[in-house]
């Protein structure tokens, strides 16, 4: 998964294309639960990029993004924002794979 590297390149990505920004953190064990399967969804889900945003690096976005909680998910296509799932809760493939198919 490609890791976001600056504001300006959030900006550029959400108003271009289909993203789906996943917010989280190295030191998050809900997190790191989820490392193994994301590949697999991601290959699932072709025309999305994910993007890793670590939320340690990136804290005021995650305030300007409401996103209190990690790992939380938002896509984008084109500078709308499809949908979200955020919460502090720990993520199971199957309601990862739900939110992007509801997208």
């Amino acid at each position: 998964m490609r890791h976001l590297k600056t504001i300006e390149e959030f900006k550029t990505l959400k108003e271009s294309g289909k993203h789906v920004f996943m917010f989280s953190a190295d030191w998050c064990p809900d997190c790191r639960v989820i490392d193994p399967i994301l590949p697999e969804i991601e290959g699932e889900f072709e025309q999305y990029t994910f993007i890793y945003v670590d939320r340690d690096k990136f804290i005021d976005l995650c305030v300007e993004m409401d996103i209190f909680g990690i790992p939380s998910f938002v896509a984008f296509h084109d500078g709308k924002e499809l949908g979200r799932f955020v919460s502090k809760n720990r993520k199971t493939k199957e309601q990862i794979v739900d939110f992007l198919i509801g997208l």
